[in-house]
């Protein structure tokens, strides 16, 4: 969900953008005055709460919030950032699972750390936009995946098939602190606004073990926690320093090389000099404190074999109404297959709910999966998907209505699924 900003806000924001592309050297000295803000933190909360979020380690949700009274909630956040006696809250570690079978940890700050923190974005967002390299595409207004999907399909195209498919090793865990902070000094001299940020970065974890015992760990020295509001800015930040120092080496000329940069995931596509720009890569990262993962990270040669980046695949296609070979991008397995399990766990035999809930959130879900894989060769993936919606739909059905004498296809054929049952069908959309 997206709010729209206020224009008082707007224009702030506008102003700290065209100092910060006008004077690529100028640093900002005032800036803390403005986070606690009326209106920044009125917007900053209600951001925060279009996301949904869940509660921290305070437990306190947004129903307690508006219980109590959201603008005194909001005047006590304002009092302590404008005392500068503001202190954060453990960050909340859970773990989700990743496709591949790993676990990622994510940190969720309690709200009222959440809403400081967008806060601070609103005017660090700005100033760090100007400085952003072009070939970034994560977290930034009026980018997309999707774009950055275009841009590496359009440069296999033009013949950049030599793939550098990159992998670093734990991004978010790994950024040390005290080089981060020195990028953001190099464009935030505010002492209260940097000392915000080192707050947030040092803010203990906890955690709970099998037995539900909370235990606390803290003081680490490097790592900014996903799920932070203000973790994506950092990243972004960080991640630049290593494209700037692409472009500013002419490595582009001389490796006739581009990088398509998405958070952590980039890949490197040249002319035949894919083996040199990992070397340089993997050289230069190690400085900065990151790690390529060398199991992960290879060199294709997209003419003959496909590689995968942000969900989709890329590489050679075959389309037999003209017999010929192009280069393709298309939805990969791996996504379908997320698809399918999010699916089944809608129309998992155990599922009570009412038909109608149920449909509500099997289209929403199909909604937007087809919200982000609309670009590209999709009939294929489509057709899988379609046809695995109507089967399992069929035998959640045919359960539900007890119909065990035969497979459903009658009472609930494709036509009927898709029709009267208004399940959405991919490929007629």
């Amino acid at each position: 969900m997206s709010l729209a900003t206020p224009r008082k806000i707007q224009e702030l924001q506008s102003k700290l953008y065209s100092k910060a592309k006008q004077e690529p050297n100028y640093r900002f000295y005032s800036l803390y005055d403005k986070i606690y803000r009326a209106d920044i933190l009125a917007h900053a909360y209600a951001l925060v709460k279009a996301n949904h979020g869940a509660p921290g380690v305070d437990e306190q949700s947004f129903e307690e919030i508006e219980c109590g009274g959201r603008a005194e909630w909001l005047q006590s956040l304002q009092e302590v950032l404008c005392n500068r006696t503001y202190q954060p809250q453990p960050v909340r570690r859970v773990m989700i699972p990743k496709p591949n079978g790993d676990l990622r940890p994510l940190g969720i700050p309690t709200i009222r750390d959440r809403v400081a923190q967008t806060a601070v974005k609103l005017l660090l967002d700005p100033i760090f936009e100007a400085d952003l390299e072009p070939n970034a595409y994560a977290y930034r207004s009026g980018r997309s995946p999707q774009q950055a999907v275009q841009a590496v399909h359009d440069l296999l195209v033009e013949g950049y098939t030599d793939v550098v498919d990159a992998d670093l090793s734990k991004f978010f865990d790994t950024i040390p602190h005290s080089e981060l902070l020195q990028s953001v000094a190099r464009r935030i001299a505010d002492g209260g606004v940097l000392h915000l940020l080192k707050m947030w970065l040092k803010s203990p974890v906890q955690e709970r073990d099998e037995q539900g015992n909370r235990t606390l760990t803290g003081g680490q020295s490097k790592g900014t926690p996903q799920g932070g509001v203000i973790s994506p800015v950092l990243a972004n930040l960080y991640m630049n320093r290593f494209l700037k120092h692409w472009r500013r080496q002419g490595k582009g000329e001389q490796y006739r090389a581009c990088i398509v940069n998405y958070a952590d995931d980039f890949v490197i596509l040249s002319r035949g000099k894919a083996a040199e720009a990992r070397a340089w890569t993997q050289a230069v990262l190690a400085r900065i404190g990151l790690t390529l993962n060398e199991q992960k990270t290879c060199i294709r040669d997209a003419r003959r074999e496909s590689f995968d980046f942000l969900g989709y695949s890329f590489g050679p296609r075959y389309w037999w109404k003209t017999r010929k070979w192009y280069m393709g991008a298309w939805p990969s397995k791996k996504a379908i297959q997320k698809l399918k399990n999010g699916v089944y766990e809608l129309l998992r035999p155990c599922e009570i709910r009412g038909w109608e809930e149920v449909r509500q959130d099997l289209n929403a879900k199909l909604r937007g999966w087809q919200a982000y894989f609309s670009y590209g060769s999709l009939a294929k993936a489509y057709r899988i998907v379609d046809c695995y919606v109507y089967n399992c739909v069929r035998q959640f059905l045919r359960r539900r209505h007890k119909a065990t004498n035969s497979r459903g296809t009658r009472q609930f054929s494709a036509a009927v699924v898709s029709g009267k049952l208004g399940v959405r069908r991919l490929q007629t959309t």
